[in-house]
């Protein structure tokens, strides 16, 4: 299927690794120059060495941290000095401490505001205006499956990452014809992130080897197991593409059939 993106440009926010990366990746295969950031060096360079192998258009990766609006700020400045315009802003953030409502801080909610919903909020606020004057304006927002259906020990982003949501309603709206805005919410999808968690429960005896931790994280999914970050990545593309021209204002899960409802 021709998506009809390329030469397009996209900018991804915290794509060094993880689903950022995935959806960084699909868009380049189907032809999209790239700009993505990351918060270190190494991993960023790692990236676009990633995203460079799997696509013929630019890569352009900066250091920048998503919860210093500075940071985005420049991020995009550097992002339309070298291509000349945006097309396509896809939005990913790590993830936030997990934990229950007792366990936190002030503080730690003002971080979960920044990195969650203020890093959209900022890359927006330097984004709209070239996505207005681009013929193919999109907006993805990768959360969580969390916004449709709360986690046990993840009070933050359960409550969080809803804020995200409203923004994506009400811009697909405020910004409609021009640009379409839409989120995605992913559930377990087997990143650096999992199989970290994997490894270390292996290691505190949990589970025999990685194959059963694996297979345990994928016991409660419909589709019997946990994503590929691909997978996550071809829907970010697919949302940012011509061949979803009548979507918008949407959050759709890729997540297995996980959510309940």
């Amino acid at each position: 299927m021709d998506l009809e993106i390329e030469g397009n440009v996209a900018l991804c926010t915290a794509a060094s690794s993880g689903l950022g990366l995935a959806s960084a990746k699909s868009l380049a295969r189907d032809g999209a120059h790239v700009a993505l950031c990351g918060r270190t060096q190494e991993r960023i360079d790692a990236a676009r060495t990633a995203v460079d192998d799997v696509g013929d258009g630019e890569v352009l990766a900066v250091e920048a941290d998503i919860t210093d609006a500075d940071h985005v700020e420049a991020f995009v400045e550097q992002t339309v000095d070298r291509f000349g315009g945006i097309d396509h802003v896809v939005t990913s953030a790590g993830g936030v401490p997990p934990g229950r409502f007792d366990d936190m801080e002030t503080s730690d909610w003002y971080d979960a505001y920044d990195m969650l919903v203020m890093s959209v909020v900022w890359t927006l606020n330097a984004t709209t205006s070239f996505l207005r004057e681009s013929d193919a304006g999109t907006v993805v927002a990768i959360t969580s499956r969390s916004v449709e259906e709360v986690i046990d020990n993840l009070v933050l982003s359960n409550a969080v990452r809803r804020g995200v949501i409203g923004l994506v309603q009400t811009l697909s709206r405020e910004l409609a014809p021009d640009v379409r805005v839409n989120a995605v919410l992913p559930g377990a999808h087997e990143t650096a992130r999992i199989e970290n968690l994997i490894e270390e429960a292996v290691e505190r005896g949990e589970f025999a080897d990685y194959e059963e931790g694996y297979q345990d994280w994928g016991a409660d999914v419909p589709l019997g197991r946990v994503g590929q970050p691909r997978e996550l990545g071809d829907v970010v593309a697919f949302l940012s593409s011509e061949r979803a021209s009548y979507v918008t204002g949407t959050s759709v899960p890729v997540d297995g059939g996980s959510i309940r409802g």
